[in-house]
């Protein structure tokens, strides 16, 4: 009688908390994935980390706060697309 009514409870679960829950079983029944989950995440920080460290340098290190300010001004106001 109790599993039987698990089962209903579980089939007149909301969409969200079924996709949820199929995928919490998944990656809880995942052994070999699961390491290769970890291998794309570290390989994605990794990416991550040396793009911002070579692409997008600190233009602002160093200003004070009405330089900051100065600077931001003049970029989103006088900065213009040359052709």
């Amino acid at each position: 009688m109790k599993a039987e009514g698990e089962r209903f409870r579980r089939e007149k679960a909301s969409l969200p908390g079924r996709i949820v829950r199929f995928y919490v079983s998944g990656f809880r029944e995942m052994t070999v994935g699961r390491t290769l989950w970890i291998v794309v995440l570290l390989k994605l920080l990794a990416m991550f980390a040396v793009l911002k460290l070579f692409f997008f340098p600190d233009l602002l290190a160093g200003k004070s706060p009405e330089e900051r300010a100065t600077h931001a001004m003049e970029e989103l106001t006088e900065r213009r697309i040359e052709n």
